[in-house]
């Protein structure tokens, strides 16, 4: 497992009792929820305007998340093509009480630019 995130810092909360599942870990949609949160706006940032997300693959959780962790997400784009922007997501924990940093959850996020009516554009130049 890699020591140091990959990608910029796009996110940052902390979950919350109401965020957790039966079990009292962090439930699974609310972390995919952060995550296509911050993807969106590392998207957006690169298509200079709407995008939509229009796969996620590979999602893969490797430890809980736990009430009180300051939960983040790191964001890097790994491809574009006409329309389309793939990016890698990678979401990060620093345990409230140890202070230990982790990686919890990752995935490959895959965004189209769409113009207001939700057609395809293609994207701006770099």
């Amino acid at each position: 497992m890699q020591k140091t995130p990959h990608g910029k810092l796009t996110l940052q909360t902390v979950p919350f009792p109401a965020d957790t599942n039966s079990a009292g870990d962090i439930f699974g949609g609310w972390v995919l929820s952060q995550m296509d949160i911050a993807a969106g706006v590392t998207a957006a940032q690169r298509a200079n305007g709407r995008c939509a997300t229009v796969a996620i693959d590979a999602m893969r959780f490797h430890a809980p998340i736990q009430v009180g962790d300051l939960f983040s997400v790191y964001t890097d784009i790994v491809g574009t093509g006409r329309t389309s922007i793939k990016m890698h997501v990678e979401a990060w924990v620093r345990r409230q009480r140890t202070d230990e940093e982790m990686m919890v959850t990752e995935a490959d996020f895959t965004f189209v630019a769409i113009e207001r009516s939700g057609v395809k554009r293609p994207l701006p130049p770099e």
